[in-house]
């Protein structure tokens, strides 16, 4: 019988474990660890940011639902990776032997990149339901006083899709209220243009995003490099093609929400020879480790080279679709190494996004993800802000009743038209 650590119960994490139980059955052990109790539906933060959503809609115990799939589970913080004695050492102290290793934990939020920024300082993030409680708790702050407000990415940052879902949904609550005249917008990025995404642009990202912005009366700043935030103060430089400062901004905020940089988490950077000097995972392009054949990772922790060299840092998102097949390429190379069959499985490296922009939405498929591509879609519509809406829903039903079903193809590639998406 081998034992599999599942590291992370996220949306790379979750479904790992429950694939992992219904390809490996019963005689195999498999077990869970995460920092918290609580799974979280990143995905509905920006929604939780301006009070459309609570807490409870979008977090659910993980116990009771991975028990029923006979799937241990340990709510707990991991202090150290033990990779040479395949364990890992909890916070209390106690000790977990594993046969398998799969690392999801996502990224390490590294707002102290830039001082002044994050929730300790002066700007607020969507990245956990933490975060996104302490933003709609200062955004009721800020109703009361309007003022300008800034939303984007820090310099580094590779996530930028919530950033432009949370500028739009920002600005359609505001008219809501009648208070949207009194808020002078600006979306500061680090992407050479807008629409970058970290992905060189997807079809006509570029064009229709600048549309939308000049619609709803958002300025923007791209080759942004945020250098320091102070109390209703952000000091930004922008730079040319070169990388010369072509304009130095200090831009005044009432409101700002500014997505970080990622690092990999602690624990998982400090193994010798697993990460890259960022921390995120290196693996071969079967999700294993290149240093411990016994180690594989999925999601945002794991190492992906930007599409291209931008003026200021930009790395490369890893979106669902991605994850998912990361996740299903870990789960049957287990299968096969336990089987005595080398590995063969591998992840697409294609993306797919479905991104609300408060009463409309934004979707876009690379397939590859790095240029050139087969297919280079984006579009606009009502149907993805109400396919986003479906999705939520059906992604918690599947993450509590324990499903191993492809979620994106059986669902937003449905709602898309599409087959399935092939590399």
């Amino acid at each position: 019988m081998a034992h599999i650590i599942v590291l992370g119960a996220g949306t790379g994490g979750m479904p790992a474990a429950y694939e992992l139980r219904d390809k490996l059955g019963k005689e195999h052990r498999i077990t869970v660890v995460n920092a918290t109790d609580y799974f979280q539906f990143v995905p509905s933060n920006p929604w939780v940011a301006v009070g459309w959503r609570e807490r409870d809609a979008v977090t659910f115990p993980i116990r009771p639902y991975l028990e029923k799939k006979d799937i241990g589970f340990v709510a707990q913080p991991v202090a150290r990776i033990d990779a040479q004695g395949n364990a890992l050492e909890l916070r209390d102290g106690s000790r977990l032997d594993y046969d398998y290793l799969v690392i999801t934990t996502g990224p390490k939020l590294a707002f102290d990149e830039v001082p002044g920024g994050g929730p300790q300082g002066h700007t607020q993030s969507i990245c956990t339901i933490d975060h996104a409680e302490q933003a709609w708790a200062s955004y009721q702050r800020f109703l009361d006083a309007p003022g300008p407000a800034i939303i984007g990415a820090m310099p580094g940052a590779s996530c930028f899709g919530p950033a432009y879902e949370f500028s739009f949904i920002f600005n359609t609550d505001l008219r809501r209220r009648k208070l949207r005249s009194k808020v002078p917008m600006t979306f500061v990025t680090s992407e050479p243009y807008i629409g970058h995404m970290g992905l060189g642009g997807v079809g006509d990202s570029k064009t229709l995003l600048e549309s939308e912005f000049r619609s709803n009366d958002i300025k923007w700043i791209t080759n942004a490099k945020v250098t320091r935030v102070e109390a209703g103060r952000m000091f930004v430089s922008e730079l040319d093609e070169q990388g010369g400062v072509r304009k130095a901004h200090e831009l005044p905020f009432s409101y700002s929400m500014m997505l970080p940089a990622f690092k990999g988490v602690d624990p998982v950077a400090a193994v010798d020879g697993l990460c890259n000097p960022r921390g995120f995972v290196l693996i071969d392009e079967y999700q294993r480790s290149k240093r411990y054949r016994n180690i594989y990772s999925a999601g945002v922790c794991v190492a992906i080279p930007p599409v291209e060299v931008t003026p200021v840092p930009t790395g490369a998102p890893k979106t669902g679709y991605m994850i998912e097949t990361m996740v299903t390429a870990i789960v049957h190379n287990i299968a096969a190494d336990l089987a005595g069959k080398p590995a063969t499985a591998k992840g697409s490296w294609n993306a797919i996004c479905l991104a609300d922009m408060g009463d409309t939405g934004m979707a876009f498929v690379a397939m590859p993800q790095i240029p050139p591509r087969n297919v280079n879609w984006f579009k606009k519509g009502k149907w993805v802000h109400l396919g986003k809406i479906a999705f939520e829903k059906y992604f918690l039903y599947k993450m509590k009743h324990g499903t191993s079903e492809p979620i994106y193809e059986k669902y937003i590639f449905k709602m898309m038209g599409i087959e399935r998406l092939e590399s």
